[in-house]
């Protein structure tokens, strides 16, 4: 491009103070505490100053209100479903403790109680809003090039092959592919890198990242429905909706034990009047022991954690479907992997053309008949062949009746006549490789059912392919199991080149079911990696399964518990270290809670402790365990599960 073109304006993103405490304000959990908060200190301030109780019993009562109001309401609701919510428990303790005349405790004990709960909420949120607002980022508009013309268009119209013009200091308008120009893109908004990235024609460029000084031409190659911080967003969300098994059980076990609360509470009470106790000393310690024994920081102990997690991945370019598929990720202890466009780039290269002798084909002829039929297949090793036809000039006969069958081929009518390219008989086809081809991938084409000759393509093993492995190996503790569809040779080169040993080659995709079902029968819990169609039975039939994002069939996507956006191999066992760092953070919030429910409940059964004191212990232990789960939304969290790759 020779016209110089003026950097746009760059929008400040860094958040004020003034902003985030809009934000905070935004949240209804956050007004109500402020406003119960407020009016408490008011009241507490005539209180002590010697004022008659007209002048404050209206403001405590306002801060009953304030607090108190919305956890009461989704308590009634709970019991008219026949289930018993522990907030409740707060209400009543507070009330309980208002009745015998403690009205300044059972004030203080909702104030604390909402804060927390604001406190909560707005933890929760910073989830959410650390994913959600790369939705911001943007742009509503793009500049669309038609017939050398530009025009301005909203980024939702763009589809599937506009070119748009980005001009330096502006954001990208989709995720695409760079047609012509060289610039750097700050892309660490979805990707986590602190430095821009030089992008190159080829090159991949994302939605939301910021453009350097150079002017770009960008084709679209996914719909904005689909850019990568729409399907974070979108994933993430769904994700929030999911509960992990831990937490079901939780759950599950929090109504027993929400009941059980409400039974010793009144034994609590109870018994000692039997004994002829004070009966105002009853109540309260009775009022204390409800709100110190309530599981609350057992509740929050699973999902913050996970639901971190979930963010983390989906700013670096993984994005998890759920919280049952992060928690399971932590869980795996063998990986088995597919091997074309998973180990290897899954860009393979037609290296050898060899017409069978008798058959009347010449090179040219061979490879051209061979791509006409495997035109409309996306299969990589068809992209592949085709590739090679036209590099050669060749001219490509329209083919009629095409089908694909996975894990064997393609067939399909071309100029009258059958051709199939692949496999036929469900044994490895072409096994006689062409010269130079060891280790290369050979097809066999037959022309009306009979053999004419073998193309050999060669797949490139990815650079970050045995550091990926040797990550995994040690994760698990075993090497993992290479499955592929592929035939031996091929499958030995890429074994040896990652270090693997379990190799098992030709297989179809049932075969692969079968190798993950029996690795789990012999008790193993196995994550399967892989991206083509041939390869979701597999991904859902696995303990976890992950797929690869950038060139993986819509079927693999969709089965996958996990998809690597932008196709990094090395992402596969990050993920799998940040899942079991949140599945750490979840044993320490559930220690943390038993600890302190332990230790409260034991002062207050033998002791005396003070109501204002077991509250603040209560629901600090919420706070922290809360807290505690957000850790994982640091950037660190995520590098320190990063490998290496061998690129020079």
């Amino acid at each position: 491009m020779s016209t110089t073109l003026a950097p746009a304006p760059v929008p400040e993103t860094r958040p004020t103070v003034l902003d985030r405490r809009t934000r905070v304000l935004a949240l209804p959990e956050a007004r109500w505490a402020l406003a119960a908060t407020i009016t408490f200190l008011l009241g507490l301030t005539l209180h002590l100053g010697g004022a008659p109780g007209w002048s404050y019993g209206p403001l405590y009562a306002v801060a009953y209100a304030a607090g108190g109001w919305e956890p009461a309401l989704e308590g009634v609701r709970a019991l008219r479903q026949k289930t018993l919510d522990v907030d409740l428990l707060m209400i009543v303790a507070a009330l309980g403790a208002a009745a015998i005349g403690q009205v300044l405790d059972g004030a203080l004990l909702i104030v604390i109680f909402a804060t927390s709960g604001a406190l909560e909420a707005l933890a929760t949120a910073r989830t959410a809003d650390s994913v959600r607002g790369l939705l911001d980022l943007a742009p509503t508009t793009a500049t669309r090039l038609t017939d050398g013309d530009e025009e301005t268009v909203p980024t939702a119209e763009l589809a599937i092959g506009d070119v748009l013009l980005i001009r330096p200091g502006e954001r990208v308008g989709a995720d695409g592919t760079v047609l012509d120009g060289v610039s750097e893109a700050d892309q660490a908004s979805i990707t986590g890198e602190p430095l821009p990235v030089v992008k190159r024609p080829g090159d991949e460029v994302f939605a939301g990242t910021l453009n350097g000084t150079g002017a770009l031409r960008v084709r679209v190659e996914r719909d904005p429905a689909d850019s990568v911080i729409a399907r974070i967003v979108t994933l993430v969300e769904e994700a929030s909706r999911t509960k992990a098994p831990t937490q079901l059980f939780i759950e599950k076990v929090e109504q027993r034990y929400a009941v059980g609360v409400v039974a010793a509470t009144i034994a609590v009470f109870a018994v000692p009047l039997v004994f002829g106790a004070d009966l105002t000393a009853a109540l309260l310690r009775a009022m204390t022991f409800m709100i110190v024994a309530s599981p609350c920081a057992v509740v929050l102990a699973t999902m913050p954690p996970l639901l971190s997690a979930i963010a983390n991945a989906g700013r670096h370019g993984v994005l998890v479907k759920s919280a049952v598929a992060m928690e399971r990720l932590g869980e795996i202890d063998t990986a088995a992997l597919d091997k074309t466009g998973t180990l290897t780039e899954g860009a393979p290269e037609v290296t050898a053309v060899r017409p069978l002798p008798g058959s009347g084909l010449d090179e040219d002829a061979l490879l051209a008949l061979a791509a006409a039929a495997e035109h409309p297949s996306e299969h990589p090793l068809a992209r592949a062949i085709v590739t090679a036809a036209r590099t050669r000039g060749l001219r490509l006969a329209p083919a009629e009746e095409f089908t694909a069958t996975p894990g064997r081929g393609v067939t399909a009518v071309v100029e009258g006549q059958a051709v199939a390219v692949g496999r036929t008989d469900g044994a490895g086809a072409g096994t006689d490789p062409a010269p130079g081809a060891e280790g290369a991938t050979v097809v066999l084409v037959t022309l009306n059912g009979t053999p004419v000759g073998t193309l050999a393509l060669t797949d490139r093993l990815r650079p970050a392919a045995p550091a990926t492995t040797a990550a995994l190996t040690a994760l698990t503790g075993s090497a993992p199991v290479l499955l592929t569809g592929d035939h031996a040779p091929a499958a030995a080169r890429v074994a040896q080149a990652t270090g693997l040993t379990d190799v098992r080659a030709g297989l179809l995709p049932e075969d692969k079911v079968n190798a993950v079902r029996d690795l789990q029968l012999a008790g193993r819990k196995v994550l399967f990696v892989g991206d083509g169609v041939n390869d979701a039975p597999a991904l859902a039939a696995a303990h976890s399964g992950v797929a690869m994002g950038r060139a993986g069939s819509d079927l693999a996507l969709e089965t996958a518990d996990a998809v690597v956006v932008r196709d990094e191999l090395t992402a596969v066992p990050a993920v799998v270290r940040l899942s079991r760092a949140a599945r750490r953070l979840v044993v320490q919030n559930l220690v943390i809670a038993g600890v302190f429910i332990t230790g409260l409940v034991a002062w207050d059964l033998i002791g005396h402790l003070p109501l204002p004191l077991g509250v603040a212990g209560h629901e600090g232990s919420t706070v922290l365990v809360g807290l505690n789960g957000l850790r994982l939304l640091r950037a660190s969290a995520w590098r320190s599960g990063q490998v290496q790759d061998s690129r020079p």
